[in-house]
């Protein structure tokens, strides 16, 4: 099994090269870091602990995601993986999530929610949009997430299948929604969170937890009227 990692990074010259360092799984032969318009070392930090690094200025965690996604499509691997860029996952866990997709699952998703989130890695409007996001989720696909969290391995033709087009905050769920239509074989499994390093872009702001909010409910109701 062949696995690449897209790693999205905005501003995070002080975590992602230890989270470049520290994703060992031999089964990983690429990690690509795409540089969403960063204004301090990101791309340097990046390419010395080992990553490609690919410089997409049009800012969006989607964007960025769909930048890495293009770099890989040219010679694209068996598995993809998705890991934020701030150090708050635990980059050893990505052998726990390939081990499972490797039993049969067309998605794995890394689980804060069934994990241990250390106290103060997730915000109380972080707890409640996932509670409410999973909640409309079930009701209306029958399937049982618990978390939203952006660490996850998924086949590359599971993938291309969903295709995804959501090119800022709605990323995550766009992709837990058309799996879920799709009828994918999908499963989480725990893994463990840490305070990030540094502020967020999104839970770190009023204004950014409010725009996140209101697009992935959004992108959930449009995906159900859209089926």
């Amino acid at each position: 099994m062949i696995v690449d990692i897209v790693i999205p990074a905005l501003d995070e010259e002080d975590s992602v090269g230890r989270v470049v360092a520290e994703l060992k799984d031999p089964r990983v032969r690429r990690i690509i870091v795409v540089d969403n318009g960063s204004r301090d070392a990101t791309a340097e930090r990046a390419r010395a602990a080992g990553a490609i690094v690919v410089r997409e200025p049009q800012r969006g965690y989607g964007r960025a995601c769909l930048t890495g996604l293009a770099e890989l499509a040219s010679d694209p691997p068996d598995v993809v993986g998705f890991v934020d860029a701030d150090y708050s996952d635990y980059p050893e866990d990505l052998t726990a999530l390939l081990d499972r997709v490797a039993q049969g699952y067309d998605m794995v998703i890394g689980s804060r929610t069934r994990g241990h989130a250390q106290r103060g890695s997730l915000t109380p409007v972080q707890v409640f949009g996932n509670w409410l996001s999973t909640t409309l989720i079930r009701g209306l696909y029958g399937v049982d997430y618990t978390d939203l969290g952006p660490f996850r391995v998924i086949w590359w033709d599971a993938l291309r299948r969903i295709g995804m087009q959501d090119e800022d905050f709605g990323w995550t769920v766009e992709m837990q929604v058309r799996a879920a239509r799709l009828g994918l074989r999908t499963t989480e499994i725990p893994v463990r969170y840490r305070p990030r390093i540094g502020v967020s872009k999104v839970s770190g702001t009023v204004v950014g937890s409010v725009r996140a909010g209101h697009k992935i409910l959004w992108t959930i109701g449009r995906e159900y009227v859209s089926r």
